[in-house]
């Protein structure tokens, strides 16, 4: 249903509209991949199953493949299931569907640095580990970060994901299992993208995002459980990445506080315009999954140490709910109750 090769021209084009640096400092990532993966395994004790996949790097163009096919998986079976009996109007909704698939890729296109790709609805599909080289430069640029020094720090957040998903073997089944379900939840209906919504339809919409953010909108408030969980689940991904980063990142990096500081400012120093569509792709709910899930882990961490926090890849029941994620001491009173009574 989704037209994939307008979704990659719509995502090329707004890609080619943001500022890009030289590639070429970039593209030697195996030494800083191996080195990551060596002292993220020493300091958390994750180690994966299967060889890490070799690093890549990638210009803007690769990664809109790479994520364009990525989201082939997840997307093409809804639309199919929600495009329902539209019948000839299908293809207009694939349009339009395929326009909004590429423009959110394009715009990531300009901001990712780095990423841990698989298709998440089949756990058995090969992982790639991708360096996109363009922003990496445009990034060093704008933070005034050394070269090398960016690229190790990055490379870190990178391989910790492949050591999670790579050595926690009940990952991305779960992973799959749950975005299939959130897909199985959404309440979209196809012909509201055919017509133009009223006055109150959008001040109804405006409200319900300000108050319980977008997805809820194409979820809806009855599987906000669901919706909480997938979010937890997400941020503890997350935070757990940006907390290796930088614990490890304290061993090698020479100013790893002007780095994070930097980069802190670089996800939330965002003009107008461009506030309003991270608002929009859910990119400021990614921001809140770095801190938030940072905080928690940096919590836990400071109580009972890395082996502590590493309770959270035991079982999907060991993930800390949303309150949780505010309440470090809580989640450790509920998983790990006799350590944190002798720890204190």
């Amino acid at each position: 249903m989704i037209d994939w090769n307008l979704a990659g021209t719509v995502a090329r084009g707004i890609a080619g509209l943001q500022p890009a640096g030289d590639p070429e400092p970039f593209q030697a990532v195996e030494a800083p991949a191996a080195e990551s993966e060596r002292l993220v395994s020493e300091y958390t004790g994750l180690t994966a199953a299967d060889p890490v996949p070799a690093p890549e790097a990638l210009h803007r163009q690769g990664w809109i493949d790479a994520n364009l096919k990525s989201l082939e998986t997840v997307l093409e079976p809804a639309a199919q299931r929600l495009s329902g009996g539209l019948g000839p109007l299908g293809v207009v909704a694939g349009g339009l569907l395929a326009i909004e698939a590429g423009a959110v890729s394009g715009f990531l296109a300009g901001r990712v640095l780095g990423q841990y790709d698989f298709p998440v609805l089949d756990p058995e599909a090969p992982a790639r580990l991708l360096f996109v080289a363009p922003n990496l430069a445009q990034a060093a640029n704008a933070l005034d970060a050394d070269n090398e020094q960016l690229l190790r720090w990055v490379a870190l957040h990178e391989t910790t994901h492949a050591l999670q998903f790579g050595g926690v073997p009940w990952l991305r089944p779960y992973l799959a299992e749950t975005v299939t379900e959130l897909l199985g939840a959404l309440q979209v209906d196809p012909r509201a993208l055919l017509r133009l919504p009223d006055i109150s339809d959008l001040r109804r919409l405006f409200e319900q995002a300000r108050e319980d953010g977008l997805a809820t909108i194409v979820v809806g408030p009855q599987r906000r459980a669901l919706l909480d969980r997938v979010q937890a689940f997400m941020a503890v991904l997350e935070g757990y990445a940006e907390h290796v980063m930088d614990a490890v990142g304290e061993q090698i990096l020479d100013d790893l506080p002007a780095l994070r500081t930097a980069l802190v400012r670089r996800r939330r120093d965002r003009s107008g315009l461009l506030k309003v569509l991270e608002r929009l792709i859910g990119m400021d709910l990614k921001m809140r999954q770095y801190e938030q899930g940072k905080a928690f882990c940096d919590g836990v961490v400071a109580r009972v140490g890395i082996e502590g926090l590493n309770r959270v890849w035991e079982s999907p029941e060991s993930m800390p709910t949303m309150p949780e994620l505010d309440d470090p001491a809580a989640w450790l009173a509920r998983v790990e109750p006799k350590r944190l009574k002798k720890s204190a």
